[in-house]
């Protein structure tokens, strides 16, 4: 999502030499989205590795006066065709595999979005499709029109409403979950939490790397797909988040884990 152009000569953030170093540390699905302004450099850094990336796309968010974080959302069947048309020619690839709703409307019946999407399948546009910031609901009722793959929300040892009555939902249906903000927006790399710091040095790693081996360990306690969306700028911080991987916590760790956070639980982070 921050993946930008940009004059830093520090090859460490270079945004092409993240791209190729996620894809040579054997992660295989980059994801981005029309909003986040950054499809041309994606594109020009997956095209001589096309066929190693599951490439994700969304629609939908449309900036109000180039104001962060004001946008309006666009659901509407014309549009869908008109923003993967558009994603595709900045993209530069005759495909997207997995094409998301980036945020419910309030205003167009999800059925008439999807429905749009699925003519996008039909047409080899796009492989796949998934849905973003959305309710248990507008899952059940999208899955009617047309197989959702994939649902992306927020998950980490900070947020977990989608426990509730999405997973559940998403379990019943098949869909996989795709776990954005899996460290709470960098915040568990940065705060200090009494018992992600023991549990860290329990197994020589940072506290950040065991709040997104927490959610990789998802998909065993719930037994359906979770894959976990971690975002970095940085060739470092990205092979430490792939590192994340191979960390196998206990049973003990994950109960440990898995209670509430409170702010009493919390050090005052700097």
């Amino acid at each position: 999502m921050r993946l930008r152009e940009h004059r830093n000569p520090d090859p460490d953030r270079n945004p092409v030499a993240v791209l190729h170093a996620a894809l040579d540390a054997g992660i295989t699905m980059i994801d981005t989205a029309d909003a986040y302004r950054n499809e041309e450099l994606v594109g020009r850094a997956i095209r001589r590795r096309r066929g190693e990336v599951v490439l994700a796309g969304k629609f939908g968010l449309v900036w109000k006066g180039g104001i962060p974080g004001d946008f309006d959302v666009r659901a509407d069947p014309a549009y869908v065709r008109q923003a993967a048309e558009a994603s595709l020619r900045r993209l530069g690839v005759d495909v997207i595999d997995l094409y998301y709703l980036h945020h419910r409307s309030e205003t167009v019946p999800i059925e008439d979005t999807v429905a749009a999407m699925a003519e996008l399948v039909d047409g080899g546009a796009v492989r796949a499709l998934g849905l973003s910031n959305v309710t248990a609901d507008d899952l059940r009722r999208a899955h009617a029109v047309h197989p959702i793959t994939a649902l992306q929300e927020k998950w980490s040892l900070l947020e977990r409403d989608v426990e509730r009555d999405l997973l559940p939902t998403a379990a019943d249906l098949g869909v996989t979950i795709v776990a954005h903000s899996p460290t709470g927006h960098g915040s568990l790399h940065r705060q200090p939490d009494a018992t992600l710091d023991e549990i860290a040095r329990t197994h020589d790693v940072t506290p950040g790397q065991v709040a997104l081996a927490w959610v990789h360990h998802r998909s065993g306690v719930h037994d359906l797909p979770v894959v976990p969306l971690p975002g970095t700028t940085s060739v470092r911080h990205l092979h430490a988040n792939a590192a994340a991987r191979d960390i196998r916590l206990t049973e003990e760790e994950l109960h440990q884990l898995s209670t509430p956070r409170h702010p009493s639980n919390r050090a005052v982070g700097s």
